[in-house]
This record gives C-alpha cells, sequence and structure tokens, in this order.
C-alpha cells in the first residue's frame, strides 16, 4: 500500500468560463462544490486548453500531443471520417498498462462513428468500462436518450446529465471496479454546453434574475458544482479522498456567441472559438491532500497537454516514445517553484 500509486480523477465541464465559479470571482453563479474544493488544493490561474473547441481540446488532454500532432483538429460532427487514431498512445491505456482500472463516463467527442465498430471507441483507448455520448447529451441535458453503456444504448435517462453521469461514476467506483488497483476515472461532464436544461431546484437559487437565459445557464453551472459535489462526497465516504489526485478544468472558454448570457470569460476577451484569451484561458484547480499544499494559487502559464506526462510521473508510468508537447508541472502544482 505504501507504494501503491494515487488513483487519478480528471473531472472536465464542456463550455464553462474562466469567470463561470464563485472561486473565480463570478457576482452571482453559486458553485460552493468548487468553491469549497479550491480552498483544499491548489487553483492555477492561467491554465489554457489546447484548443478553443471541444474535440481537439479533448484528444490533447489524453494524449499530451498538440491537436495539429495528434490529428483531431477541429470538432467532430457525425458522420465524418476524423476519430482519435489508436496509434495515439492515450493516457488511459498508458495507465491501464500500469496497472490501473479505467473508466470513462460522459461527453466523448473523439469519434463521428459513435459506438460503431468503423472507428475506435472509448474502450479501443483503454477503458474498462465508459459510459457515453458521442457530442451533447441529446435532446438536452433533461432525460437525455442518447447515451450508451459499454456499447449498449441505454434509451431514455430519467435525470439531468451532470448527476447522471457522476452517478454512474459512484456505481463503478463502488460495485464494477477491481479494488485490488488503482483507479483512472474521467468525468466530462455536458454541462454548460448549449442546448441547456436545468433542475428546477437550481433555477430556483436565482430568483432575482429576470432574464430566463441567463438563469437557465446560471442553474446549468451550479448542477454541474452539484455533481462535482457527489462525485467528491463519494470518494469521501469511501474513504479514497487522501489516495486520490483530482483535476478539475473546463474544455474550452464559454460559448458567449449563443445568446448574450453564454458564461463569462472573467477579464478576458471573447470566448469558445476563438485564440483570444477568453477562448481557450479555462479554470483549473487540482487536490492530493497531504500532496497539495491547501489554497494555494500560481499563476505560472500551464497547458491541458501537461495533463498526461504529470499524471505519468504520479503513477510512475513511463511516456510513450512519440513526440510529447506536454509537460511534467508537478512543481509547479506542488509549490516547489
Amino acid at each position: 500500500a505504501a507504494t501503491r500509486p494515487p488513483n487519478i480523477v480528471i473531472f472536465l465541464a464542456d463550455d464553462l468560463g474562466w469567470g463561470d465559479l464563485g472561486v473565480q470571482g463570478h457576482p452571482v453563479i453559486k458553485t460552493p462544490n468548487l468553491d469549497a474544493f479550491a480552498k483544499q488544493g491548489a487553483r492555477l490561474t492561467q491554465c489554457y486548453a489546447a484548443s478553443a473547441v471541444c474535440s481537439p481540446s479533448r484528444s490533447a488532454i489524453l494524449t499530451g500531443r498538440t491537436p495539429y500532432r495528434n490529428g483531431v483538429f477541429t470538432w467532430i460532427p457525425e458522420g465524418r471520417d476524423v476519430h482519435l487514431r489508436t496509434s495515439e498512445l492515450a493516457l488511459p491505456r498508458l495507465l491501464r498498462e500500469r496497472g490501473y482500472a479505467t473508466c470513462h463516463v460522459g461527453k466523448w467527442h473523439l469519434n463521428s462513428h459513435f459506438n460503431q465498430p468503423t472507428q475506435p471507441q472509448p474502450g479501443d483507448h483503454g477503458y474498462d468500462w465508459w459510459l457515453a455520448t458521442q457530442n451533447n447529451a441529446g435532446p438536452s441535458h433533461e432525460n437525455p436518450s442518447n447515451f450508451v453503456r459499454n456499447g449498449q444504448p441505454l434509451g431514455r435517462l430519467e435525470g439531468y446529465a451532470a448527476p447522471l453521469v457522476v452517478d454512474e461514476a459512484v456505481a463503478w467506483l463502488k460495485s464494477k471496479r477491481d479494488p485490488a488497483k488503482p483507479f483512472f476515472l474521467a468525468v466530462w461532464t455536458h454541462e454548460p454546453h448549449y442546448p441547456i436544461k436545468s433542475d428546477p431546484k437550481f433555477k430556483a437559487l436565482y430568483p432575482n434574475l429576470t432574464d430566463d437565459v441567463q438563469r437557465e445557464h446560471h442553474a446549468n453551472v451550479t448542477q454541474l458544482d452539484h455533481a462535482f459535489g457527489l462525485l467528491m462526497k463519494s470518494l469521501d465516504e469511501q474513504k479514497l479522498t487522501d489516495s486520490t489526485f483530482v483535476f478539475f478544468t473546463s474544455d474550452n472558454g464559454p460559448w458567449l456567441s449563443y445568446g448574450e448570457h453564454g458564461g463569462s470569460a472573467g477579464p478576458f476577451r471573447e470566448g469558445k472559438g476563438t485564440s483570444f484569451e477568453g477562448g481557450i484561458r479555462v479554470p483549473c484547480v487540482m487536490q492530493w491532500p497531504g500532496h497539495i499544499p491547501k489554497g494555494r494559487t500560481n499563476d505560472t502559464p500551464l497547458m491541458t497537454i501537461d495533463v498526461l506526462p504529470t499524471v505519468a510521473r504520479l503513477a510512475g508510468a513511463a511516456l510513450p516514445t512519440r513526440k510529447i508537447d506536454g509537460r511534467d508541472v508537478w512543481p509547479i502544482v506542488r509549490g516547489d517553484r
């Protein structure tokens, strides 16, 4: 047990802006769980996504390579020939080779032939267990009907996307994984990507907002925060918190071009789909009790291509032999520099 590597959780929001969290300075949006999480870990204030849109940002997280090197150049529509190639040694496969149990829940968006034999699926990239959609939860976050579990379509689900995704993650942690192994868990929510739908109980937290679009969006971020809190509570209940490195970020900036209230990039210019600061600068918080000092804030620049080499170091896994663009940023996270 003394030499067992840490469990790894990567929690990825969809279109969450740099300024969309309370801990990032938003004056209205309620994110109590992520705010508390930041106080217990390190907040990296100058973190950049590898792309201003979703698919290439995700491919970079899993490969440690820029989108132009790993072959996923832009977002992937359905029915095209683009996908993340299995020639890329993705993080789940790297960690599974190190002895990790692996699971993906939530948005995938790394192929266009989703759940078809013509292109690689999450399991082909190293996931033992997966629950996913190709792109957005459809028809919206409410009662989605397009989730697939390990190749089997599930039909209409009752509830809202982020809590449903986290429920699957918690079930896997409790009863589906091999407890003798460390685990790698990717939780990639759909919130707050449009078209959004929020639980009325979260909309009720914003009674003073007269703009329905703004209320729906803010409630959607709170819905995401609630789901994050459920996951952290489960880690606590299963006594996994102290042995788990948790990394939280977003795939890109807020979708400001969709209506007037598609989130906040804070003080930065523009949002999703642009190469301005607001399109690629994203919130980033990490926690591993006893290893990351509490309440740290660091403005050293880093990028999501740094996830793979940093996690590989923590797991004691060898890096892929192909060119890696990211760097190990553990000394920055730890506070050594």
